[in-house]
């Protein structure tokens, strides 16, 4: 926005916080760059009174504002989601999760209510069947910030927000435990985790992330590994001869079968390890035949 030409009387971000396993603590990314622009920053909302700015521009910041700050400061929120789809903190993550295959990102009139607020402009997106929360979260602040420029040459005369409409769903913040993988799924659902972001299973009672992975086939049955499938060199629970299929969690070359279809492992990581392909972790691991993922699932 300096770029463009407009001025930041204040920036206001979240207090400085311990980000390591030190005892430091650390400014938030926001208040670092705006420090290098010489912009004054505070942790408070409130301090925005009195300052005579034309508008206030709210990005991922966690926190309502008081009543008596949007009475006297117009405040505009990008929220990247298709409101009233995915109100509330994890717009991103949740599309995902849900199979989405379309977001966008809103500018919505501030509100005391969570995301309720008329909206300005939005712009729609794709979801790619591979893209991660990162790509897409990246792809969407693009998106936004093309549509706060615009919005900034017009105002404050622009066409009044137009009411959200549609059923209104809310965008929780992920737990933990919503990242453990659920072998007795479907491989595109187990994508879906590994998509977000810190997806994780259990192998020999240790935490296992996976951190990339790909759909694969079946690569099993009568007549052995399919194409492929043997690419980490694996020994492999179903051959000539095997009965059946494998059961969900158990590894079969680098993929794991799930309840429909398998998942191919590509870069793991285990407790307290460094990011590492399949491949090599197999190599020190070295699972057994009929191993499987998942401590507790059947």
């Amino acid at each position: 926005m300096l770029g463009a030409g407009h001025d930041v009387a204040l920036v206001v971000t979240g207090p400085d916080r311990r980000r390591g396993r030190g005892v430091a603590t650390s400014p938030t990314p926001v208040k670092l760059a705006a420090t290098e622009l010489g912009i004054p920053v505070s942790e408070r909302v409130s301090d925005v009174l009195g300052l005579g700015v034309d508008l206030g521009l709210v990005v991922a910041f966690g926190r309502l504002v008081r009543p008596e700050v949007l009475a006297e400061v117009p405040m505009v929120n990008v929220h990247f989601s298709l409101l009233p789809r995915w109100r509330g903190a994890a717009p991103v993550e949740r599309a995902i999760l849900a199979g989405d295959t379309t977001t966008g990102v809103c500018l919505m009139a501030l509100e005391e209510g969570l995301d309720t607020g008329p909206v300005y402009a939005r712009a729609v997106t794709a979801i790619g069947p591979e893209e991660t929360a990162g790509e897409l979260r990246s792809r969407l602040a693009e998106l936004g910030t093309d549509l706060v420029l615009d919005l900034l040459r017009r105002w404050p005369d622009v066409e009044a927000p137009e009411p959200q409409v549609g059923e209104a769903t809310y965008a929780q913040k992920v737990a933990v435990e919503e990242l453990e993988l659920d072998w007795s799924g479907s491989a595109q659902a187990c994508l879906r985790v590994v998509r977000v972001g810190r997806a994780w299973t259990r192998f020999r009672s240790r935490r296992l992330v996976v951190h990339r992975a790909e759909l694969a086939g079946e690569p099993w049955g009568r007549e052995g590994l399919g194409p492929g499938a043997g690419s980490s060199g694996l020994p492999a629970p179903a051959g000539p001869g095997a009965p059946g299929r494998p059961l969900p969690g158990t590894l079969v070359g680098d993929c794991v079968v799930t309840g429909q279809g398998s998942l191919r492992l590509l870069e793991v990581q285990e407790e307290g390890r460094p990011v590492r392909e399949f491949s090599a972790w197999a190599r020190g691991a070295r699972p057994r035949v009929g191993e499987r993922l998942g401590e507790g699932q059947r």
